[in-house]
């Protein structure tokens, strides 16, 4: 028996009408009776096309102020029974139910009126119910029914009407089916995150926005996006952002949020190579090149302060793949138009995630973003000398690099500029050794730089490799058993120590 079944009915039921013209005009030429309910109903009838109404249908009006319209056994008998199945046959002759062969409904913005800061009434009214029973109907009897659950699907719809000529084939209406489903899915999952706010009791998350990368991690690895990345950024050039571009620009920005004053940030493989904060956005790129120029080469720019020329001309000199900001000028765009592969963001939000999670054996683990950024307040002085005002700035500097840098890590800082780091080694003594050695390598002089750790020092090892190297202040979070023995140590060597309570790992 062929699987290819003619249209003749169609119910039409949806909230978002471009692209439906054409549809229904095709289903009307094709002599396909039709279905409708209010606001849609009138756009067929001012398309000059002949419509029965639901309400017609069922011998129900819509009650509720719209809340039941569809709901009906007339609608929902003549979307399941099964063609095929002789009880089901008789059942629609005896109680007058035609079969619908066609649903095309689409959901109430649900998402769209959540992020619309809509009062919780109005969120509410905007749970669909009818048109989700409609998809889940229509797409469970797939086997004789066609459902088409979104616009997207629209100019898809209309090609397969004219190709087949208003008839559809079971592969058809299996992958209108799994779509109908998706779409079921992200809906109730979009609800459920809106009702479970950040609790954390049970892990439903869902994307519609899939883009294919070029490769995963590495050339042998396949790669998909699942998000909305024009949400957060507009990509003004540049080639096809990456795997390995995603996540550099994930840690770029996650870094720059920790600062308010203009910032420069360079960051290679996730961590920052160079940054720097001072009065103007040249003068923090020239800081930050200068922390690892060598490393710079491939990296990842990003600053929270609009891109000039000077910027853009002192950046130009050397080879970076992305380059993020939230504004630019004409001129710095200009030049940077000569770099054809050089992806260039404008960054438009800064709503990440509140929680994050990644794969972990069989399963999923999830945590509460990272959001505590530290003040002077929070600093506790653990040593009998206080560190300094400006030892203070660079102290909570060193900190917010600490804490977006992989653990375990150390930073080294002086003047609100990285000098080094050490980053994701297995000792933090080795973190300290790796952060010293290039510090010298750029020939920047560590006397009355200030360092910084991701968590505390377990050994008072770490503050006398500092204090021989003429590091004079140390923020660490403190909470080791064997804290006193690093403060004995600081205070017996003039050092300055502060603690935050707040141990800041990145893996």
């Amino acid at each position: 028996m062929s699987s290819l079944k003619n249209i003749k009915s169609a119910l039409v039921s949806v909230y978002y009408k471009d692209g439906l013209e054409g549809i229904l005009t095709k289903l009307h030429q094709s002599g396909v009776h039709l279905y409708s309910t209010g606001g849609t109903k009138k756009f067929i009838e001012e398309l000059k096309i002949p419509v029965t109404s639901v309400e017609e249908l069922t011998g129900y009006p819509s009650i509720l102020g719209g809340r039941v319209k569809t709901l009906h056994p007339k609608v929902f008998g003549g979307i399941l029974a099964r063609r095929e199945n002789s009880g089901d046959k008789s059942q629609l002759d005896a109680y007058a139910i035609p079969e619908i062969d066609l649903v095309i409904v689409d959901l109430y913005p649900f998402e769209a009126t959540v992020k619309s800061g809509a009062t919780d009434a109005d969120i509410i009214e905007k749970i669909d119910i009818g048109g989700i029973s409609l998809i889940r109907a229509a797409a469970k009897n797939y086997n004789d029914v066609l459902i088409v659950s979104h616009q997207g699907q629209y100019s898809k719809l209309l090609e397969l009407l004219k190709e087949k000529d208003c008839a559809t084939s079971l592969s058809d209406r299996r992958q209108f089916a799994a779509e109908a489903f998706a779409t079921s899915s992200h809906y109730d999952t979009s609800i459920y995150r809106y009702f479970a706010g950040d609790s954390t009791d049970l892990f439903r998350q869902s994307f519609n926005q899939a883009k294919a990368l070029r490769y995963g991690e590495n050339p042998h690895q396949k790669g998909v996006f699942f998000g909305d990345f024009e949400e957060l950024f507009n990509q003004l050039q540049g080639k096809e952002i990456s795997y390995n571009n995603l996540l550099d620009i994930d840690a770029a920005v996650n870094l720059i949020d920790e600062f308010t004053e203009t910032t420069f940030a360079i960051l290679k493989h996730n961590n920052a190579c160079g940054c720097a904060s001072r009065a103007n956005v040249t003068e923090a790129f020239r800081a930050a090149l200068a922390g690892d120029p060598v490393s710079a080469f491939g990296g990842i720019f990003v600053t929270n302060h609009e891109v000039d020329l000077a910027t853009a001309d002192e950046a130009a000199k050397i080879f970076f793949e992305v380059i993020i900001a939230p504004s630019y000028s004409a001129e710095a765009l200009e030049l940077f138009k000569h770099k054809k592969n050089l992806i260039v963001l404008i960054r438009k939000s800064e709503g990440l995630q509140s929680n994050q999670y990644r794969t972990v054996l069989n399963g999923v683990i999830l945590q509460n973003r990272d959001t505590k950024k530290e003040t002077k307040e929070d600093l506790k002085a653990v040593t009998i000398l206080s560190p300094e005002k400006d030892k203070i700035e660079d102290l909570l500097f060193a900190n917010r690099l600490a804490k977006q840098s992989k653990s375990n890590t150390i930073v080294l800082a002086k003047g609100k500029q990285l000098l080094a780091s050490g980053v994701g080694q297995t000792s933090r003594v080795d973190a300290l050794k790796q952060a010293i050695e290039k510090a010298k390598s750029f020939n920047f002089e560590l006397k009355g730089a200030v360092m910084a750790s991701d968590a505390f020092f377990p050994f008072p090892d770490c503050v006398e490799i500092a204090f021989n190297e003429g590091i004079t202040s140390v923020i660490q979070p403190g909470g080791s058993i064997r804290d006193q023995e690093s403060v004995d140590f600081c205070n017996k060597h003039q050092m300055s120590m502060v603690t935050t309570g707040f141990r800041h790992f990145k893996h």
